[in-house]
């Protein structure tokens, strides 16, 4: 797998602060990499970095093998980025906002208008072409942001929350584009929307206090919660004590707890496999009247959670 993204040692010091802390990884071709972590982890900072917005105190970030500070042209020409906030010029309309930016990327004549065409269809935005910017909803101006962002086809895109604003459908269609864009593209999406991580994402890396604390694909993250590969039985609420009891019998069967006001168990693994062939075969045999069984994959929110709960800002810098 070709890397497209090689970040070094990258740390990015305001004063005292330290925003971004000795961070290091790489991203290749076909990746989508989801860019976690609460407000103030470092996030936005590393992406503005590796777009080439902020110069970092040190370490190294480069786009496809040209280092984004030594190499700018060759590296910007090589990335899309869509940054917070969908900037654009409010006056102008998306058709006028996508010839400029078309026009600086090198494209004229027919090159041009079929550059926009594409990105005008894959950010869906026909309706609105001839509005003025300022006058569209916070969904269509990230739209208009995304296409920008597309207008080049580039090989590596950093997408800084690409469907804050947009309703459902829209979401939806937008992970559609990540998805079909990937297999040729590295991709890094950062997002609060733990859900498009898992819908979209084949790794995810979490950052807090400026640190990367995590990485991972969606599942392997997920498999760290605690009811990773537990048992929900769901029975007639007369039944949960003889069930507590036979379950317990089982061989494999660590803790139980009782849920939904004695309605439900959840049977954690001792060992943390799957027993749900076991606890089903059980549950067939057993006059229990079971609702549902259902076989718990972990959380990818409780990981979050956990990984990144009191990790905040890291404190200032001592002084040298």
């Amino acid at each position: 797998m070709a890397e497209m993204i090689a970040i070094r040692n990258l740390t990015k010091r305001f004063g005292s602060i330290v925003a971004v802390d000795d961070v290091s990884f790489a991203v290749g071709r076909g990746e989508v990499l989801g860019f976690l972590g609460p407000n103030g982890a470092g996030k936005s900072t590393t992406m503005k970095m590796l777009a080439g917005f902020l110069a970092p105190t040190s370490g190294t970030a480069a786009v496809c093998g040209f280092d984004v500070q030594q190499h700018p042209i060759q590296a910007k020409s090589q990335l899309g980025y869509l940054p917070e906030g969908a900037p654009a010029y409010p006056d102008m309309t998306p058709r006028a906002f996508l010839g400029f930016v078309a026009a600086v990327r090198g494209f004229d004549g027919a090159e041009r208008a079929k550059r926009i065409a594409i990105a005008v269809e894959r950010a869906n935005l026909q309706d609105v072409l001839e509005q003025p910017i300022d006058t569209l909803s916070k969904g269509f101006k990230r739209r208009v942001g995304l296409a920008q962002a597309l207008i080049h086809d580039p090989k590596v895109l950093v997408l800084d929350e690409p469907t804050d604003g947009l309703d459902p459908n829209q979401k939806y269609e937008v992970r559609r584009l990540i998805e079909a864009m990937a297999a040729d593209k590295a991709i890094v999406v950062s997002t609060h929307i733990l859900e498009e991580v898992e819908a979209a994402c084949t790794r995810v890396i979490i950052i807090a206090g400026g640190r990367v604390v995590a990485d991972g694909t969606p599942a392997g993250l997920a498999a760290r919660d605690p009811i990773h590969n537990a048992v929900l039985v769901r029975l007639d609420p007369a039944a949960i004590d003889p069930a507590r009891a036979k379950l317990g019998a089982l061989a494999g069967v660590g803790t139980m707890e009782v849920l939904e006001n004695g309605a439900a168990l959840l049977v954690h693994p001792a060992d943390g496999r799957s027993l749900l062939a076991e606890i089903g075969a059980l549950a067939r045999s057993e006059p229990w009247r079971v609702s549902e069984l259902h076989l718990e994959h972990g959380r990818l929110e409780t990981v979050f959670r956990h990984i990144t709960g009191g990790l905040g800002r890291r404190p200032p810098a001592a002084a040298a």
